[in-house]
This record gives structure tokens, C-alpha cells and sequence, in this order.
């Protein structure tokens, strides 16, 4: 017969890991509607989130979503999830090996976390800040 696919639930510790996504939005900025990129980044455990919207997806937007989000949250878990986004990956390899980005590995040593990407076109392991 036919395989079929196995889930786990997700379940996180307190300061484990967070998840990291981001959105476009339409906004209306003093009368003009603009597309607005919009970073997502989600606390595991508590769901606590904080979001901050550019005007596009660049490094520096990057590093500013993440140093405003965890001086709002108050502290940086152990571990980040993403997706391959281009800004993180350079080049995605058989399995989870993964070229990162020597801009954004700089970021995670500096915060002291560890990077975790998603398998490709796997948005569900990411559903925390999907929701």
C-alpha cells in the first residue's frame, strides 16, 4: 500500500527555541497604501511574539527584527527555526546540510543561538509562527 506521512506534535521547554517568519503586508501609511514586508518571530513555549514591519527583507532589516524582538521579549532561547530564506541560506544541500550565510552566522554567534533550518517546501515545521 501507499506510505503515509508521520507528525509530531510540537512541544518546546521555556527558552528552547523560537521561530522566525515573515510576511507581506498592504498598509495604509499616511493616505498611500505600500507593501510592507513584516517579520514575524513567535516564542515557542509561551507563543509570546513580536512583529516589526520594512520595507524589505534585506540583512539590515534581519538584524534589526531580531535585536528588537528579543529586547521586547526579554531574552534569546537556545535555538532559531527558518525557513531557507536567502538572507539565512546561501545554498540549501542534501538533507539539512545547509551553506549559512556568513552575514546571518555572524548574528546567531553574536546572540549566541543556534540556527535551525526547515526541510525544503516543509512549511509545516514552522507551524508555530505560521499561525
Amino acid at each position: 500500500g501507499k506510505a503515509s506521512q508521520a507528525f509530531v506534535p510540537l512541544t518546546f521547554a521555556l527558552g528552547e527555541a523560537f521561530q522566525f517568519d515573515w510576511s507581506e503586508e498592504g498598509l495604509l501609511v499616511g493616505g498611500i497604501y505600500r507593501r510592507m514586508q513584516v517579520a514575524h518571530l513567535k516564542l515557542c513555549a509561551s507563543r509570546a511574539f513580536w512583529l516589526v514591519a520594512y520595507p524589505s527583507q534585506g540583512h539590515e532589516m534581519l538584524f534589526d527584527a531580531h535585536t528588537r524582538s528579543f529586547g521586547a521579549l526579554g531574552g534569546v532561547p537556545r535555538r532559531g527555526i527558518y525557513d531557507n530564506m536567502k538572507t539565512a541560506v546561501d545554498k540549501v544541500n542534501k538533507g539539512k546540510g545547509r551553506a549559512v550565510n556568513a552575514r546571518f552566522a555572524v548574528m546567531c554567534a553574536h546572540y549566541l543561538f543556534d540556527p535551525d533550518f526547515c526541510n525544503v517546501a516543509a512549511g509545516w515545521e514552522k507551524g508555530i509562527v505560521e499561525k
